[in-house]
């Protein structure tokens, strides 16, 4: 039995915020360089314009491209949360795992919530990792009720304590 999550940033919202900061410079690339109008009262240069474009474009590729996957296994737990963060964890490595609902932190990887660092995409519900060395942290998840089965099928398989589900999710 294996669990598999793959999980992108896909709220509208966001690609409509980061659209609209596309715009900006793209508009100041059309009137400044193209039009030889200046753009706003204090403009950049045009190289300054074209490395402020090229870094909203390269922002926009990396929350593109930016997936959060999870896979548990009967040897353990693998995360990664590409192009920065990857871990592989044995169960004998594993102290606790529960799925836990957390505090809204933001999107993305975000440090030293109450559980640790947290690797989110969306939502607010996450499977809570300590490890023996007592590195914790938090993995979103979308499907918590199929990863808590897992979860909970390995640690008895494995003799580790399992935590329950919170009820109030």
């Amino acid at each position: 039995m294996v669990f598999r999550e793959e999980q992108r940033f896909t709220q509208w919202w966001l690609w409509l915020i980061l659209l609209a900061l596309a715009v900006i410079p793209l508009f100041g690339i059309y009137e400044q360089i193209i039009h030889g109008r200046q753009f706003g009262d204090k403009p950049m240069s045009d190289s300054g314009l074209i490395l402020f474009a090229v870094f909203i474009f390269g922002l926009i590729s990396l929350m593109f491209f930016m997936k959060l996957k999870t896979e548990v296994n009967s040897s353990g737990i693998k995360m990664s949360f590409s192009p920065f963060v990857k871990k592989n964890i044995s169960w004998t490595d594993i102290k606790s795992a529960k799925i836990v609902s957390y505090e809204f932190v933001g999107y993305g990887i975000r440090f030293g919530s109450s559980y640790g660092t947290v690797y989110n995409t969306k939502g607010d519900i996450g499977l809570a990792i300590e490890t023996m060395s007592g590195e914790r942290f938090v993995i979103g998840t979308q499907k918590q009720d199929e990863l808590h089965k897992i979860i909970q099928k390995y640690f008895i398989i494995t003799d580790f304590p399992v935590e329950q589900k919170n009820d109030t999710l």
